[in-house]
């Protein structure tokens, strides 16, 4: 998993802050994956402003580390990771947690909905044939609030919306690396709403999704509440007035 990107491989950007317990088992999934296969997959670990020993075990396992001055989020850290895909020309780009709970088995199920067509596909915990996942009743009615817009605003029937393990082709890569949103929760559902404007394909897949392997999540509740509560505002406004809806589908 070195540096160099060259056609046929996959770069996986892989957000972390504060995981050095989870990501070297990551790292060797990832690895493993990528055995036998045509090409190979170079990993970039976009290291969120951690306090603990993150970007050093990602460089001892000889990948890239992009090393942010303080902690941006998940979306600027996805953001610094796609200028590094235009940069080196990357052709598709996986995202997926540092925590371990994306399975690089998936991403196989990502990269075949690209070669069928798709400019973006999204890992979904619930679409027909997924492995099953519990979540609680609240976030699961807010969860199905946010499809509905998505679905509203766009056309696309999301049964993720706020799914983090993704898929992008070379075109949604080089239009999202400057408008990738940085706010928390918009990082995933207006990502949706962004590529589907633009005219581009988006298609779910179904993928499992694990337990967190180590460390605990960055954002509190309060932080949740603030940052769904803001893009509710932004996905309804889209969906009721319907300025992102596509040209075609």
């Amino acid at each position: 998993m070195t540096a160099r990107i060259t056609s046929g491989d996959v770069l996986a950007v892989i957000p972390a802050f504060n995981e050095a317990e989870a990501l070297p088992e990551l790292l060797n999934e990832l690895k493993a994956w990528a055995e036998g296969k045509e090409g190979s997959i170079r990993c970039v670990v976009v290291d969120d402003g951690s306090t603990d020993a993150t970007a050093t075990i990602a460089r001892e396992q000889g990948v890239v580390v992009l090393e942010l001055p303080f902690n941006l989020g998940v979306g600027g850290a996805v953001r610094a990771g796609l200028h590094y895909a235009v940069e080196h020309q990357a052709e598709r780009v996986v995202v997926l947690d540092a925590d371990g709970q994306h399975d690089p088995a998936d991403i196989d199920a990502l990269l075949a909905a690209l070669d069928d067509g798709a400019d973006m596909a999204i890992g979904s915990r619930f679409a027909e044939g997924a492995g099953g996942y519990e979540m609680g009743s609240t976030r699961r009615r807010a969860q199905r609030l946010l499809n509905l817009l998505v679905r509203r605003a766009t056309g696309f029937a999301a049964t993720d919306a706020t799914s983090g393990f993704r898929a992008f082709d070379h075109t949604v890569i080089g239009y999202l690396a400057d408008r990738y949103p940085v706010e928390y929760l918009a990082d995933t559902v207006e990502v949706i709403v962004l590529v589907r404007g633009a005219g581009h394909k988006v298609v779910e897949v179904p993928v499992g999704m694990r337990r967190r392997q180590a460390g605990t999540p960055s954002k509190g509740s309060f932080g949740l509440f603030f940052n769904y509560c803001r893009l509710l505002v932004g996905v309804a406004g889209a969906a009721f007035v319907g300025r992102s809806r596509p040209a075609h589908t």
